[in-house]
């Protein structure tokens, strides 16, 4: 493999995310594989609180003064914890880290744990966009998912949202749902899209290793009618206006979510929380990824650091890493913005570009899926093997 391009010009440090993740939940849901742990009495905020800091101050690395542009704080179900919470943790971040005057701060909230003025706290606090994890308006599929809320649970909490300021709602969806029909899908969507808000995560159910879903699988649609369910939803989704802007993400015109197009344009974000992940660049031109300790409990009691693992993305690994990334998006992106992000000339990956050309699954002149590349894109990853 060629040595990276840090020399060119070409080579750019990315924009800067960061990603905090809250370990507690409820219950765990059946299908859920995400670090997540059924809390038990009362959560421990300033002891969290105090964790996260720590863990801060004793893993920042030079961040040759990059400002944070986007904030995601993920679970879990972060809206258990408070609102006051959230508004000394932004202190505490904002004393150790530059923010981007146009940052954009995304909270996941669970409308079973919302309780009457706790979205008012919130945007207190600084957070400017929510996930609101619906999953379904169907009172018979959200007691298959283990969902804790109801539909009227579902409707209060982005109605609160709304009245409490917030214009930038992300409502998450899951479609191919046990017994689901396409038109009990779609009736799903409409029912979302009569709330107007500006995105919507549209997601197949998977089965996922390490989940109760998994040991005892529920009986699922086949692929003939996730099929229909996905062409159904699709046109319904476009004809309001939505445009699928990545695999399972869709947005009215200029309202993506910035946090996750950092993610797939290659971006660099820090992790703080138990079982946070993160991606950093380093000025030499070394990438890594790495990881905090998973299980809450260890990473509160840790003195200082709370990061578990290293890896550095290999110049080998780096073509596959970054065309997982890339081509997840319905645009693509740029030639140039290979060698910004990886280091790496282009005519290192011609021969692979040249051949995928050849298929016709990739666009002649971007990294960018034909609509056949994006139907077959595990197989077209693998050509980066």
């Amino acid at each position: 493999m060629t040595d990276l391009d840090i020399t060119s010009g070409k080579f750019q440090l990315p924009p800067l995310s960061l990603y905090i993740h809250t370990p507690w939940c409820v219950r765990k849901c059946p299908y859920c594989d995400f670090n997540s742990h059924a809390a038990t009495g009362k959560l421990p905020e300033q002891a969290y609180l105090q964790a996260l800091l720590d863990d801060l101050r004793h893993d920042l690395p030079v961040l040759d003064d990059r400002p944070i542009e986007t904030v995601f704080i993920g679970g879990g179900t972060p809206s258990l914890l408070s609102a006051d919470f959230y508004q000394r943790l932004f202190e505490m971040l904002r004393g150790d880290l530059r923010f981007s005057d146009t940052a954009e701060i995304t909270l996941e909230a669970n409308p079973g744990t919302l309780e009457q003025g706790r979205f008012e706290g919130f945007r207190a606090a600084g957070i400017n966009r929510l996930s609101l994890g619906i999953q379904s308006f169907d009172p018979a599929q959200l007691e298959t998912l283990g969902r804790i809320h109801n539909t009227d649970d579902a409707h209060r909490a982005i109605e609160a949202a709304f009245s409490a300021g917030f214009d930038n709602i992300n409502l998450d969806l899951m479609h191919g749902l046990p017994g689901q029909t396409p038109e009990a899908a779609v009736a799903d969507l409409e029912t979302a899209l009569a709330w107007q808000t500006p995105h919507l995560s549209w997601y197949q159910l998977t089965l996922e290793p390490n989940t109760e879903f998994y040991s005892r699988p529920p009986a699922l649609p086949d692929d003939d009618r996730l099929w229909a369910i996905t062409e159904a939803g699709a046109a319904t989704l476009r004809t309001a206006g939505f445009d699928d802007y990545e695999v399972s993400a869709w947005c009215r015109p200029g309202m993506v979510s910035r946090h996750n197009l950092n993610y797939w344009t290659f971006g660099d974000y820090l992790a703080l929380g138990a079982g946070a992940h993160g991606k950093l660049t380093r000025p030499s031109g070394n990438i890594e990824r790495y990881w905090k300790t998973r299980q809450p409990e260890a990473y509160l009691k840790r003195i200082g650091s709370r990061t578990s693992g290293r890896q550095v993305i290999t110049q080998d690994q780096l073509p596959l890493e970054f065309m997982m990334n890339a081509l997840r998006l319905k645009g693509g992106v740029d030639e140039n913005l290979y060698t910004e992000r990886t280091g790496l000339p282009l005519h290192s990956i011609a021969a692979i570009l040249g051949r995928l050309r050849q298929d016709a699954l990739l666009h002649p002149s971007r990294l960018q899926t034909t609509d056949l590349g994006q139907r077959y894109l595990n197989s077209l990853l693998e050509r980066f093997l």
